[in-house]
């Protein structure tokens, strides 16, 4: 446990660091924008293609993905019933709900948070390729649709590339294939992914502090849409994901911890920008 409390203190320490030298004005809040893209595009694909492509795959297809799953699928299914049938919200307004109340944050946050509190990076691979392949193509085709209106469909190569177009989702995959063929990965190659995959966490974690030092940028009408999707989100999905992994998979200790914790990441922010 001492280990877990030290790897959370580091990351926190490094975020901290973010928010510091944001109100020092060492860097600008537009500073954020840039450390995010590096952070997303550049870092922390390299993070996952090095972490998955060593991985054992029995260990990456393990629990993590049957209780994200199952404590994802009861979480939806509660907040469609009360939003539609209850309080009559739209396709669209439905869909959105659902993605705040169970899509996790399983790139900026979910990586740094498996890789060193878990010790084991390659754990959120399955969530990240799950939201990515599946979950994230079907929410936002129903987006698509009703933007675009009754006339005019969303077209099949659209949702199909989707993902694709995700660099967490490309790396993701390659390191699967690496992984799976048992594929030889030169050192002059890795070394400067790996190179690469080191500046992940801290700019990642730098980035977020310094979103917290420029101050709330928009504000949120507490809705009672709100309030359902944020305590199914925070409190329904890590409980369900506990319970599945204690008591019908009867984990204990690490193996307990991690699927629980990964199902308690926030909302990806992405979502919000999307609504």
């Amino acid at each position: 446990m001492s280990a877990v409390v030290g790897a959370f203190v580091a990351l926190v320490a490094v975020a901290l660091l973010g928010y510091v030298v944001g109100l020092a004005g060492v860097l600008r809040s537009e500073d954020e924008l840039v450390l995010s893209r590096l952070a997303f595009f550049v870092a922390t694909p390299a993070l996952l293609f090095t972490t998955v492509a060593r991985a054992d795959l029995h260990s990456i297809f393990s629990v993590v993905l049957v209780t994200n799953l199952a404590s994802l699928l009861v979480v939806q299914v509660v907040f469609l019933l009360v939003a539609v049938l209850l309080w009559r919200r739209s396709r669209s307004e439905a869909t959105v709900g659902v993605l705040a109340a169970s899509y996790v944050n399983a790139g900026n946050l979910g990586v740094p948070i498996a890789a060193y509190v878990l010790g084991n990076g390659a754990l959120v691979a399955p969530i990240v390729l799950f939201q990515l392949l599946v979950f994230a193509p079907v929410a936002f085709a129903i987006l698509d649709s009703d933007r675009l209106g009754s006339g005019r469909r969303v077209q099949l190569r659209t949702v199909l590339t989707r993902p694709l177009r995700n660099p967490l989702t490309v790396a993701s995959l390659l390191g699967l294939v690496a992984a799976a063929f048992d594929v030889p990965l030169p050192t002059v190659l890795m070394r400067p992914i790996d190179l690469l995959a080191a500046a992940a966490v801290p700019v990642a974690l730098i980035a977020y502090g310094l979103s917290l030092s420029a101050g709330a940028k928009d504000s949120i009408t507490l809705q009672r849409d709100v309030v359902l999707a944020v305590v199914l989100k925070t409190v329904a999905q890590p409980l369900l994901a506990y319970a599945v992994a204690r008591w019908l998979l009867d984990l204990h200790g690490t193996a307990l911890l991690a699927p629980t914790l990964l199902a308690a990441l926030p909302t990806a922010q992405n979502v919000y920008v999307y609504a």
